[in-house]
């Protein structure tokens, strides 16, 4: 079977500051990932096991080339010991089950952090390509590059319109779901040669380095969990989490996710000390444009000219909608936008919502819960109430 993970390097961005500072910060932390598919498949995954498991052999053969380390050493925020780190690190099977329960694919890895918190958007991107390959890929092919070519006409008619304040800044978030790794390639290679003025850069790393296109990303939910089960208080777990960051990157990745237990929440954390420090906030759950405007709100409460701040939209953005929100923001604040799905899998066959998410660390539970209905994540009930009632989230 041809593999699918062609490097190491094939990951999102944010894996690797958060993957840092978990080794500096929490180098003894033990974790557990779930992997789950919020959707009905046209198949059952569980037929995939067997290929599944030769995918993740595989996977563990790999190491990291030495030009791909040369260029993980380029960006300045990775460490030397970092990488060093990564030039002796393989993954190793012993930390993940892979099985069936009925119909379902189930995966787990468990195991110490460092060694385990990686195979997250390798599962992922496995598990989808490996079921894509049993549809007509000729004809899925076919509706892909006509819907692209819509998104281009859309995109270049948009780009002709009266600029704003603030430039309107597009991102490739879509390497977790998409559809085969070819396909994702041609359509950051067309977003490149097409539209050089709103294409900015992808989280793929590996497409980064082979395109010459910036790397995007920062921090991920996973971050902010694991501070669940490494602070004394856990009132005070989002205020480690920041300052940890803070400290770990002196000035870069200065985008702070917002909504592991809900926009409010974090606001309510995030004092004028951060509002200063970090560059601005990413959205992922909940109504964007009223999330926009309580980010604006709190910058404009401290004092601080929302101008020099960003918001970065990443939650099942298409065209249109980042369209949208570009028009209505872009004369008060800088704005980002990372499209998923909507870029790499849209190719008339429905995409499989999976994840593959932090639910223990360090032996106990952790939780996120989302601004969105769907999108909380926790095995433990007592504990998703007792987080509720500390932070005054019950939406």
């Amino acid at each position: 079977m041809e593999p699918i993970v062609k490097s190491l390097l094939e990951n999102d961005l944010y894996k690797f500051p958060m993957w840092q500072t978990m080794l500096h910060k929490r180098p003894e932390a033990t974790a557990e990932y779930d992997f789950v598919c919020r959707s009905t498949p046209e198949y059952p995954l569980a037929e995939l096991l067997d290929d599944m498991k030769q995918q993740l052999d595989q996977l563990c053969s790999l190491q990291f080339a030495d030009d791909e380390l040369d260029y993980l050493a380029s960006l300045r925020y990775l460490k030397p010991d970092f990488i060093e780190f990564l030039s002796l690190f393989r993954f190793k099977a012993k930390y993940l089950k892979v099985f069936t329960e009925g119909d379902s694919l189930r995966i787990q890895a468990i195991g110490p952090q460092v060694h385990v918190m990686n195979f997250e958007i390798f599962c992922l991107y496995i598990v989808s390509e490996l079921y894509f390959r049993r549809f007509d890929q000729a004809a899925l092919l076919d509706e892909g590059r006509r819907r692209l070519n819509e998104k281009l006409a859309v995109l270049k008619s948009f780009e002709a319109e009266p600029l704003k304040a603030h430039p309107f800044e597009l991102f490739d978030f879509g390497l977790r779901r998409r559809a085969w790794g070819s396909w994702q390639e041609e359509v950051v290679r067309t977003f490149q040669a097409e539209l050089p003025g709103l294409f900015k850069g992808t989280s793929n790393v590996y497409l980064a380095k082979k395109f010459g296109l910036t790397p995007i990303g920062t921090m991920a939910h996973e971050y902010l969990q694991s501070y669940q089960a490494h602070v004394v208080r856990l009132r005070e777990f989002q205020r480690t989490a920041l300052e940890d960051w803070a400290q770990e990157f002196r000035g870069d990745l200065g985008i702070a996710l917002t909504d592991t237990i809900g926009m409010d929440a974090f606001l309510r954390d995030f004092d004028l000390y951060f509002a200063k420090l970090f560059d601005g906030l990413r959205h992922d759950s909940g109504e964007p444009f009223a999330w926009g405007e309580k980010a604006i709100a709190h910058y404009q409460n401290f004092r601080i000219d929302p101008h020099g701040k960003r918001l970065v939209f990443s939650d099942g953005l298409d065209i249109p909608k980042a369209i949208d929100l570009y028009r209505h923001f872009a004369d008060r604040i800088q704005l980002g936008f990372g499209i998923g799905t909507n870029l790499t899998n849209d190719l008339g066959q429905k995409p499989l919502n999976i994840v593959m998410k932090l639910v223990r660390c360090n032996g106990a539970p952790v939780a996120k819960l989302s601004d969105a209905p769907g999108k909380t994540l926790c095995n433990d009930p007592t504990f998703i109430a007792y987080l509720r009632q500390i932070f005054n989230h019950y939406a």
